[in-house]
């Protein structure tokens, strides 16, 4: 799980809504993962992954 306290200095939030039913699939998908990632660190690594899948830059 990623470090808790002050964010990387080249970061910048986005704020989402999601409704109930994303939000419980994405805790079911993080609570198969070892490490129990957070929300946020789980949309972190689906984004990086989709976008490499595109040819895009990741994290």
């Amino acid at each position: 799980m990623a470090k808790m306290g002050r964010p990387p200095r080249d970061t910048a939030p986005v704020t989402i809504r999601m409704d109930q039913s994303m939000l419980k699939a994405i805790d079911d998908y993080r609570r198969e993962q070892e490490d129990l990632p957070s929300r946020p660190e789980v949309v972190r690594q689906v984004m990086e992954e989709w976008l490499a899948t595109r040819g895009r830059v990741g994290g």
